[in-house]
């Protein structure tokens, strides 16, 4: 017989008989046994041969493990969204109804100051298992704002009031995350949504926010930090550090009481880290490494970061339509790359928009052996490149120097 076999022995002796069965039936039955077992030969016993049970079925599933991280909202001092599922689905074009949908039900949902989960800390949403294979949508389902308190999202300025934020795609069909990413059996993905509320918070000019979700996916496995630590002195200028890649900011965070920062978790790459402070000149550390599962480090607690202080001037107007959401931020060319230095997203009643800027020059130095020392620049102060963007309109840009008076620029977008 095929597959694995165990041996059974039958000892030989008389004939026995069974109820209701006639000696000639038993020999019947014991000779068929026989035949269907093989078992023949003579003295001693006999030696037949059993079919082992099948082995346990081996699962075909891995396991999607998701986090949440954030980076630092300007002007804010709570940002609260509260999490009731993040969705799973091979297909990028899939609707809410479709199936194949496997779900992280948070229960009860989870209420998140956006704002606690700076440097480098991350709150685990959950995890589930998945058929192995190839995945290209998440969406993250927020629970509905009612008019009973509290609030489920909110927003709550610098030294103002709460107020609800206006995220009604969010409860209803979720936020759309597009992501490619692969699931083999009896393996563990670990992505993490870095939600960048300090770009995703837009005003309404009526005191009302609205949530415009910029959130990006990174895998764990392939990303790494940027650890470094600020002079302590500059903790009451609002210091922001980013990581970015030709102007646009992958990654942010503020230091803590002691100066300490990490930008984490961050994709392997080579970054621009740029700090900027209010009344203070801006830095720029220029090809900053990031390897897979490892720090690379800027400054520590004895050899802080620092940035000289710097009279600041204004960037301000409007972007219409006021219905495009446009976005202005201000890039100056730091030793010989773009970087962004001040962005906001245009109001969403008025289109108006405000940007404080230093008159002073920048700071650069390649990265290398500590300490790390950026040195000002011959070029680049107050000079600034003014750009106005949105989706599906045509990105308009002006240069714009605010040395002796504050830059006014007003914005009409085409499609």
């Amino acid at each position: 017989m095929a597959g694995s076999l165990a041996a059974v022995s039958i000892p030989k002796g008389p004939i026995m008989t069974f109820p209701n069965q006639t000696q000639g039936g038993a020999l019947a039955t014991l000779a068929a046994c026989a035949a269907l077992l093989g078992a023949c030969g003579g003295g001693g016993s006999a030696s037949v041969s059993l079919p082992l049970p099948p082995p346990a079925p081996v699962s075909q599933d891995g396991t999607l493990r998701v986090s949440l991280t954030d980076a630092p909202a300007c002007g804010f001092d709570a940002v609260n969204i509260t999490v009731a599922k993040v969705r799973i689905h091979q297909s990028a074009s899939a609707g809410d109804l479709d199936a194949g949908w496997t779900d992280i039900t948070l229960n009860p949902a989870r209420k998140i100051n956006l704002l606690s989960l700076n440097n480098g800390a991350l709150d685990t949403l959950g995890q589930a298992a998945l058929g192995a294979g190839h995945y290209s949508q998440l969406r993250l389902l927020l629970a509905a704002n009612t008019a009973a308190a509290p609030l489920a999202n909110s927003a709550q300025r610098t030294g103002g009031a709460e107020v609800a934020l206006d995220a009604p795609s969010a409860a209803q069909s979720g936020i759309k995350l597009i992501q490619e990413f692969d699931v083999a059996a009896g393996t563990l993905v670990d992505l993490t949504l870095d939600f960048d509320a300090c770009r995703s918070i837009v005003a309404r000019g009526n005191g009302s926010v609205s949530l415009k979700p910029v959130i990006s996916i990174i895998p764990m496995v392939t990303s790494g930090a940027i650890v470094g630590a600020l002079d302590p002195a500059l903790a009451a200028s609002h210091p922001v550090i980013s990581a970015q890649v030709g102007g646009v900011v992958v990654k942010s965070t503020v230091p803590d009481a002691a100066g300490a920062f990490t930008l984490a978790p961050i994709a392997a790459g080579s970054y621009s880290v740029v700090i900027t402070a209010d009344a203070h000149a801006s830095a720029v550390v220029g090809a900053v490494p990031v390897t897979a599962k490892a720090s690379t480090v800027l400054a520590t607690g004895a050899s802080p970061l620092s940035l000289p202080a710097s009279l600041m001037g204004q960037a301000s107007g409007s972007v219409l339509p006021v219905s495009a959401e446009a976005r202005v931020r201000a890039t100056q060319s730091v030793g010989g790359q773009t970087v962004t230095i001040g962005a906001q997203g245009a109001d969403l009643v008025s289109g108006a928009y405000a940007l404080n800027l230093p008159k002073a020059a920048p700071l650069f130095i390649g990265y290398g052996a500590l300490p790390i020392v950026p040195l000002p620049q011959a070029t680049g102060a107050a000079s600034y490149a003014l750009e106005a963007a949105a989706l599906g309109y045509q990105t308009q840009s002006v240069p714009i120097d605010i040395l002796l008076a504050n830059a006014q620029k007003n914005f009409t977008l085409t499609p």
